[in-house]
This record gives structure tokens, C-alpha cells and sequence, in this order.
């Protein structure tokens, strides 16, 4: 009996250590995987690094739906766009960026984008106008024809003109605000030729940083390939 005690004792300790060495092993092989990923994804961010438009911000003004602040930020990120601003007075988003790189709404509607792109949220459009003026920016909003202004059609724009340039989108239904217009050096439109004379605001976003990041990284090009510095105003 007592022969068999021992014998079940020992099966038992075996059996455990068996068991708890399975699941260090599988806990070693998630972390290698995490590991596996994370290099991967650092891999990417620094082949897509040469890519990236350094001192190009899209701003968002006071956008109403969530979708929309996250298909911008997607676009951002797709397109090589260094920062999004959103002007967001109703404090749909945290504060600070990494609680919003946790936020699973806005991590599931910009497919993950946010993670990889910077993001500030400013209370109010005063705000933003003042760190972009501060930090020297210059501004161009995404408006149809406003008369006494500086208009002009998305393809006839030279977007490398400003070193450091904010493009910004207004609100779904209100538009651009008065007080962007004021600050801006320029109102862009998108040329259209159907019945319908609109668009959303996460497809202007696509078109409009497309024809901005284009133009800068052709710029940029121009400059690597020559093994020279991109100048801080174009020559």
C-alpha cells in the first residue's frame, strides 16, 4: 500500500511538471510571437520612414461621428501624413494620445492607424490656430468658392510651396468655420463633374492628402536623389 502511495505520488509530481513546463512553453511561444510581430511591424515603420511627410498636418474641425475621425486618421496613416490635430469641443477623445491608442472604438474604426499615428486633440479652433501659428505653419482649408478669398481647384495647387503646411477639413454638415477661413492662406476645392456636387468628409480627406503627399514626396525625391537637403522654403 504504501509502495503504491509512493508510486501515485510520484506520478502525480510528474504529471504536474509536465503540465507546468507545457505551459511555460506555450507562454515562451506567445511571447516569442508577440515578439515576432512587433519586429515586424518595427521593421515596416522604418522601411516606410523615407516616405513619411515630415511638417504635414491634417486638421480636423469639430467633426460630429466618431467613423469619420477614425477614416481620417486611416487616411493619414495610409498616405504618409506626419500628424492629425482634431478640433474636438465636445471632448469626444481623451486627452492624451496613448489613452487613445488604447481607446478599442477608435482602434477598430481607424483599423489600428491610430496606433501608428500621432494624434492632439485641441477644445477649441483658437486653439489650434495659435500652436499652428506659433510653431509656424501655414494653413489651407478644404472649402468650396469663398469670395474674398484665395480659392483654388485641388490640381491647379502647388503643395510644396510651405515647408510646414496644415490642411484642414470641416465639420460634416457646418463645413469650414469662419475663424479657420480668416487664418488661411488658401481655400482648396475638389473639381466636380457629375449631378452630385459634394462628398463626404473621410473621402475628401483621401483625395485631397493624396494630391498634397504626392507633390511632397516628389519634391522630396527631387532632393534625396541629388543627396541634398529638402530646403526649409522651396527655391
Amino acid at each position: 500500500m504504501l509502495e503504491f502511495v509512493y508510486r501515485h505520488r510520484i506520478f502525480v509530481a510528474e504529471v504536474y511538471s509536465f503540465s507546468a513546463c507545457r505551459a511555460t512553453d506555450q507562454a515562451s511561444s506567445r511571447k516569442m510571437e508577440e515578439t515576432k510581430k512587433k519586429s515586424s511591424a518595427r521593421l515596416r515603420a522604418d522601411g516606410i520612414k523615407d516616405y513619411q511627410c515630415k511638417n504635414l498636418i491634417a486638421v480636423i474641425e469639430d467633426p460630429s461621428d466618431m467613423k469619420n475621425i477614425g477614416t481620417i486618421i486611416r487616411n493619414v496613416n495610409a498616405l504618409g501624413v506626419e500628424k492629425t490635430y482634431v478640433i474636438d469641443p465636445k471632448r469626444a477623445l481623451p486627452d492624451d494620445w496613448q489613452d487613445m491608442r488604447e481607446s478599442n472604438p477608435l482602434s477598430r474604426i481607424s483599423v489600428s492607424a491610430i496606433k501608428w499615428s500621432f494624434v492632439k486633440r485641441f477644445d477649441s479652433t483658437q486653439d489650434c490656430i495659435e500652436h499652428l501659428e506659433k510653431n509656424r505653419f501655414v494653413s489651407v482649408v478644404t472649402s468650396p468658392h469663398i469670395k474674398g478669398r484665395n480659392n483654388a481647384e485641388l490640381d491647379e495647387v502647388d503643395f510644396t510651396e510651405h515647408y510646414k503646411l496644415a490642411v484642414w477639413f470641416g465639420n460634416e454638415a457646418r463645413g469650414i468655420s469662419d475663424l479657420a477661413v480668416e487664418h488661411s492662406d488658401l481655400c482648396v476645392s475638389i473639381p466636380m463633374f457629375g449631378m452630385i456636387e459634394s462628398l463626404n468628409l473621410g473621402t475628401t480627406s483621401g483625395i485631397v492628402l493624396y494630391e498634397v503627399t504626392k507633390q511632397r514626396r516628389e519634391y522630396m525625391r527631387k532632393y534625396r536623389k541629388r543627396n541634398k537637403r529638402v530646403p526649409k522654403e522651396k527655391e
